[in-house]
C-alpha cells in the first residue's frame, strides 16, 4: 500500500462548522442529501466517534449538529474533489439560511423609495 500522501485526489478529509443558526436541521440535511445523490463519490460526516452517509437523511439528523458544531467530512470517489467543494459551500454558506430576504426586500424598496 503506497501512503507517500495523506490526502489523495480520490479520497479527502475536511473540517466543517455548522454555522447556521438552527444547525443540521430538516431542511439543510436534506439539502445535503440532494448534494450528495450528485456525486459517485461515497460522503460521510463524522461528530466525535459517529459516522454518518451524507445520503441518508435520518442519520444526519441523528447527529445532533447545532450552531457551533464541527464536523469531518471524508469524500471518497472519483470525483470527490468536486464533491467536497459543493458540500464545504453549503456549510459555508449555512445552508442559506444567512440569507434574509426579507432584508433585500426592505433594501430594494429603500432604493426606489429614494427615487421620488
Amino acid at each position: 500500500m503506497n501512503s507517500t500522501s495523506p490526502e489523495r485526489p480520490d479520497h479527502l478529509e475536511h473540517t466543517v462548522r455548522v454555522i447556521n443558526p438552527q444547525g443540521l436541521h430538516a431542511r439543510p440535511a436534506d439539502l445535503l442529501v440532494r448534494c450528495a445523490d450528485e456525486y459517485e463519490s461515497v460522503i460521510h460526516l463524522q461528530k466525535g466517534s459517529e459516522t454518518v452517509d451524507c445520503r441518508s437523511i435520518l442519520s444526519l439528523l441523528t447527529l445532533g449538529a447545532t450552531e457551533g458544531t464541527d464536523l469531518r467530512v471524508t469524500v471518497q470517489g472519483a470525483d470527490a474533489v468536486e464533491a467536497m467543494a459543493a458540500i464545504c459551500e453549503l456549510f459555508e454558506r449555512g445552508f442559506h439560511e444567512l440569507e434574509s430576504p426579507t432584508q433585500s426586500s426592505i433594501t430594494d424598496a429603500t432604493i426606489a423609495g429614494d427615487g421620488h
